[in-house]
């Protein structure tokens, strides 16, 4: 009953995304377009193995354009490799001396998905786990491995094998703020070189909570380059929940605006207005698909720092 809730909600934001004067890109992905739709896929809100089906019977339709795969909870583990946990959804063994899984089907469905237009990025962190750096060498030799496992680096112990993701998400919610932005700043060094040598265009982004400023992103925001933040309007006292049309109330994409093209270092980011996706997903923030119906219109007739709508949701079947 949930997994119909979700494609029936995706299905209503679509056809929302469409109307309005808002362009949906079917084919081609469009980084600047206002009109896209993420979505966190592996951990999530329900939190039970087999809660969610597999990554590319997402990607059959034209409702997704970006998917992320979450999380990498460890960033230095067993064999000072990170770990990855999909709650359940990778059935592979682990790479020797590690806790790093192999996951074949994954590595399968992200081709899958790249072949139906969708941008498949991996999100580092998440709401438990151990990560974070204690000064910012550590942060760009991470960068290096995280780019050599599931980038477009080289590595004996690549859980996706040769397919590579279009990017990588810094979904940041513990510990300190150090070395994110030299993990960015080192991540774009790899992604132009990528470029250079004729592979694809990648891209990065950050899920900060909606208060600014972000307990552990703000700095990396401010002095490195992002294409996109995923903002968790939900779960905060800024949240979607508090909006009010033609009113100015405690939810403040109006603040992330100023930010994104003022004091954000890119000043040409994407904000996505990231929401619960069921009243079951979140602690706080779920609005109905009326509220959010006008609320999406307002802000991309509003906004020019719009990019769409990110989604953390609830899947069960």
């Amino acid at each position: 009953m949930v997994k119909y809730r979700f494609w029936l909600f995706t299905s209503k934001l679509l056809a929302l995304l469409g109307s309005n004067a808002i362009q949906h890109v079917l084919a081609d992905f469009d980084a600047s377009a206002n009109s896209n739709l993420a979505m966190y896929w592996g951990q999530n809100s329900y939190g039970e193995v087999g809660s969610q089906d597999d990554l590319s019977s997402y990607c059959e339709d034209s409702t997704n354009d970006i998917l992320l795969l979450s999380f990498v909870t460890v960033f230095f583990g067993t064999g000072d490799l990170p770990e990855i946990n999909f709650a359940g959804s990778c059935e592979g063994s682990y790479f020797d001396d590690s806790e790093l899984l192999d996951c074949p089907t994954i590595a399968s469905d992200i081709v899958t998905c790249q072949d139906n237009g969708k941008k498949i990025f991996l999100s580092l962190g998440g709401s438990s786990g151990s990560y974070g750096f204690d000064n910012d060498t550590e942060a760009e030799e991470f960068a290096t491995t995280i780019w050599d496992i599931f980038g477009g680096g080289s590595s004996d112990t690549r859980p996706f094998g040769t397919a590579v993701v279009d990017g990588f998400d810094l979904d940041i919610e513990g510990g300190s703020s150090t070395g994110y932005s030299a993990f960015v700043t080192k991540m774009r060094n790899y992604y132009d070189e990528y470029v250079a040598a004729g592979g694809k265009q990648m891209y990065i982004s950050g899920a900060p909570q909606c208060p600014i400023p972000d307990s552990f992103l703000n700095d990396a925001m401010e002095t490195s380059y992002f294409d996109f933040y995923f903002v968790q309007f939900y779960n905060n006292y800024c949240g979607i929940n508090f909006w009010e049309e033609g009113t100015s109330t405690t939810f403040n994409f109006d603040a992330w605006d100023t930010f994104a093209q003022s004091s954000g270092y890119n000043p040409d980011a994407k904000v996505y207005l990231g929401v619960s996706a069921s009243s079951d997903a979140a602690g706080t923030g779920y609005v109905d698909i009326d509220t959010l119906t006008t609320v999406i219109s307002e802000l991309a007739s509003t906004y020019t720092s719009f990019g769409g709508v990110m989604m953390w949701y609830v899947c069960q079947f």
